[in-house]
C-alpha cells in the first residue's frame, strides 16, 4: 500500500519593509501641502471622493493601483521630489498604497488619520 501526503503552501509576498503611518503630525503635513513641499493623495474610490474630499488632494483609487498605473500617469500625478502623504478613510487602505507607491520610487507617508480626522484636524473640504 502506498501513502501519499501531500503538503500545501501559502505563498505571500511581503515588501521588505512595509509601510507604518507617518509620525508627522496633521499640522506639519497640512503646512507642507500649502507650500508646495508635498503632496496629499486620498486613495479613497470614486465614491467616497464623491461624497467628499479634501481641498488640494489628489485622487489615485487604492483599487487603479492594484491594477496597476502607467508610470506617466503617475508622473502627473506625483512629482518625485516631494513628499507623498496618502490618506484614505480610516488609515488601512492608504498603508497598502504607500506600500505600491514605494515600490515606484515615490517617497511615500501613509497618514493614520482618516478622511474625517483630517477635516476634524484643519484640513478644508474642497467645494
Amino acid at each position: 500500500m502506498l501513502c501519499l501526503t501531500v503538503t500545501w503552501a501559502l505563498v505571500v509576498t511581503v515588501p521588505a519593509f512595509p509601510a507604518d503611518h507617518t509620525k508627522d503630525k496633521p499640522a506639519d503635513v497640512k503646512k507642507a501641502v500649502e507650500t508646495d513641499k508635498a503632496v496629499l493623495i486620498d486613495v479613497r474610490e470614486e465614491v467616497e471622493w464623491n461624497d467628499g474630499h479634501l481641498k488640494g488632494a489628489k485622487h489615485l483609487p487604492l483599487s487603479d493601483l492594484k491594477k496597476g498605473v502607467p508610470a506617466e500617469k503617475l508622473k502627473e500625478l506625483l512629482p518625485k521630489d516631494k513628499v507623498v502623504y496618502v490618506h484614505c478613510g480610516s488609515g488601512v487602505r492608504c498603508l497598502k498604497a504607500a506600500d505600491l507607491l514605494k515600490a515606484a520610487g515615490y517617497e511615500t507617508q501613509p497618514l493614520k488619520p482618516g478622511y474625517e480626522e483630517l477635516v476634524k484636524a484643519g484640513f478644508e473640504k474642497a467645494k
